[in-house]
């Protein structure tokens, strides 16, 4: 929460995010989401890496997926998480 607090401070036009809800409690992951979702609607960019597939495709408008360092699928992230594939390795349905 600080990296990101600290990174805001600057007034950036992007902000870039790896592993947002790294070691952190299921509370706090949404709460940090949220507040990505207010960045975002402000204007903000924000390029954000993930696992946690089912909270970063609900914020995103834009997804990459990546398999062994290479993107393997792209699209729009709603088409992404309808994705069958994606489904079944990514979000466990």
């Amino acid at each position: 929460m600080l990296a990101v607090a600290r990174g805001l401070m600057a007034h950036p036009r992007i902000l870039m995010i790896d592993e947002l809800s790294l070691g952190l409690s299921p509370v706090l992951t949404i709460s940090l989401f949220e507040a990505l979702r207010t960045l975002k609607a402000e204007g903000l960019t924000i390029l954000l890496v993930e696992q946690n597939v089912h909270m970063a495709l609900a914020v995103s408008d834009y997804a990459f997926v990546l398999s062994e360092g290479r993107v393997t699928l792209e699209g729009e992230a709603r088409a992404v998480a309808r994705n069958e594939a994606v489904r079944k390795a990514y979000l466990g349905i």
